[in-house]
């Protein structure tokens, strides 16, 4: 449980500066404000939605039992015949990789949770049964692992029965959903910014993407933060792009890590990529940042500079004439994007905005 490991994670972003670890306080049910939550509550997940609103509002490290029953049926619909369900969902077919379901890899049907809002909550499996404990504070949602044309045409339902086995910490005022309220990281100063280059650049050195998240931590917390929050680690070039995808399809799992180019900073090229996408978009869209370890420490800590931009689409590169991803011009919007899947981790000790 990633609650249980001791990660000391800062994450820095500019001008947000926020820190990743554990630690973060939580609230109880919204509508029982500093009150204890009810031991034990039902409720009923129609086959017709993909998410339902428990309007429950976890603390963190709040621990839930999950028990759920109930049948679904996906009725004949062309070649696929009428299939019929519990909460543990369907085996996963080769069809189930082309198609958009809120976990990539869990059972087609499958009852799942998430804390959290929609866009950036890494989402779990539930199935007929689950022991969970919530990461940070967060509204719970339950669903099913299922596209909304799947929705559209299901029948029956679950009913999912949650019973509190650990309050968890934290109430009122002292809860923040989403991990820490902001703080100011005293040892992110003034001189150390200015130090750090505003944009990396290609090979020839014309200027690119902006760095605007910084992190401190050693590599091992960097990458367990980043794959806690749903982000995958990407190829690095297109031979291995070309065996990694048919193992995904061969282990019916959607291929998310198509190879990002090579950027430069401090001289060299990244040392990580990562990317969080949509599925069957990944192709043309997705979110994804570049990592590199800085000669410098924060408190004898790495520290690591990150470069996140989100491609939605393709468009002709003026340098070569070939084709490259289209960045969002908006790139604060995409430095709140791994703020939010990060600190939904329960990773996150402190975060905070910086300028130059």
């Amino acid at each position: 449980m990633i609650a249980k490991l001791q990660i000391k994670v800062r994450m820095l972003l500019a001008p947000l500066a926020f820190t990743l670890g554990i630690g973060a306080t939580g609230q109880g049910p919204a509508s029982q404000a500093n009150a204890a939550p009810p031991s034990s509550f039902q409720i009923a997940i129609d086959a017709s939605r993909q998410w339902v609103d428990t309007k429950v509002d976890l603390r963190p490290e709040e621990s839930l039992h999950f028990t759920a029953s109930g049948e679904v049926t996906y009725p004949e619909q062309g070649k696929s015949k009428e299939r019929t369900f519990g909460p543990d969902g369907l085996a996963r077919g080769f069809a189930d990789v082309i198609h958009q379901y809120s976990l990539s890899d869990a059972g087609h049907g499958t009852l799942i949770g998430r804390v959290g809002l929609a866009d950036v909550a890494q989402p779990f499996v539930i199935g007929s049964a689950k022991d969970y404990s919530a990461p940070v504070a967060g509204r719970l949602f339950l669903g099913i692992n299922q596209s909304a044309k799947d929705a559209s045409t299901a029948q029956g339902s679950f009913l999912v029965t949650i019973t509190v086995t650990n309050p968890g910490t934290g109430t009122g005022a002292m809860a923040e959903a989403g991990g820490p309220a902001e703080s100011a990281i005293h040892a992110i100063t003034p001189a150390l910014i200015e130090r750090i280059p505003r944009r990396v650049a290609d090979l020839n050195g014309n200027a690119g993407d902006m760095v605007n998240v910084l992190i401190v931590g050693t590599e091992d917390e960097l990458v367990q933060a980043f794959t806690a929050a749903g982000w995958v680690q990407v190829d690095k070039s297109v031979e291995s792009t070309v065996i990694s995808g048919v193992l995904a399809t061969l282990g019916k799992k959607n291929y998310l890590t198509m190879p990002m180019s090579t950027l430069y900073l401090f001289s060299r090229g990244q040392d990580y990529g990562f990317a969080h996408a949509v599925p069957v978009r990944v192709a043309m869209s997705r979110h994804h940042l570049r990592a590199w370890k800085s000669p410098y420490q924060v408190e004898g800590r790495p520290l690591w500079c990150i470069s996140a931009t989100h491609d939605v689409g393709f468009e002709l590169d003026q340098r070569n004439n070939g084709i490259t991803h289209k960045i969002d011009p908006a790139i604060d919007g995409e430095r709140e994007f791994v703020n939010a899947t990060l600190s939904s981790t329960g990773l996150v000790t402190q975060r905070t905005h910086v300028t130059r």
